[in-house]
């Protein structure tokens, strides 16, 4: 049985996105990492935020930042939105609406046994605080970006227990892995 899997680069000042949502500056850290290797090859399927799909569809994005790990991995995407757009053509996308817990059973039923991606900060807090997340791997980059969109920004949550696995490094990249407890 697979499990969700939060996986995001992170900067050392605790944002997953520059300003506007920037996401060029994790291009300059995409060296070769046995830890994003592995992401590739266990992940069924993907569950989206519409904030991450709108960022991914920009006409000034960069070709290989439209496409999950820049193409080199594929299977079926679902994205968790009130409004769905209806220009989409990508058959291997779909658009969820509703509550985060049968999103993430849906897309655990298409993983096949693999596991869940979760992508988007949002996505990923509305996750956590229903108990969803199994795991989060960090890729830590050393840059401080100073602005953007934080790691984890939920005033007033609880506490959530996390469980480090395990520790590595890959060129300037740190990879912190976590069990989450709660």
């Amino acid at each position: 049985m697979g499990y969700v899997l939060w996986h995001v680069m992170m900067s050392l000042d605790g944002f997953i996105a520059g300003p506007d949502d920037a996401m060029d500056w994790v291009l300059g850290y995409a060296s070769p990492n046995p830890a994003v290797d592995e992401v590739i090859e266990t992940t069924g399927s993907v569950l989206a935020g519409r904030r991450s799909y709108d960022v991914g569809r920009r006409p000034s994005q960069r070709p290989e930042a439209r496409k999950v790990f820049g193409g080199a991995w594929s299977g079926p995407e679902f994205v968790l939105t009130h409004r769905a757009p209806d220009d989409e053509d990508d058959p291997t996308i779909t658009f969820l609406a509703g509550d985060v817990r049968p999103a993430v059973a849906t897309a655990l039923e298409a993983a096949a046994g693999k596991n869940v991606l979760i992508i988007g900060a949002n996505l990923a807090q509305q996750c956590l605080g229903e108990g969803l997340v199994d795991e989060i791997l960090i890729h830590l980059a050393p840059l401080l970006l100073g602005d953007g969109v934080r790691l984890f920004d939920r005033v007033g949550a609880a506490p959530i227990h996390l469980e480090p696995t395990s520790v590595t490094q890959s060129g300037q990249v740190t990879n912190l892995r976590f069990h989450v407890v709660d």
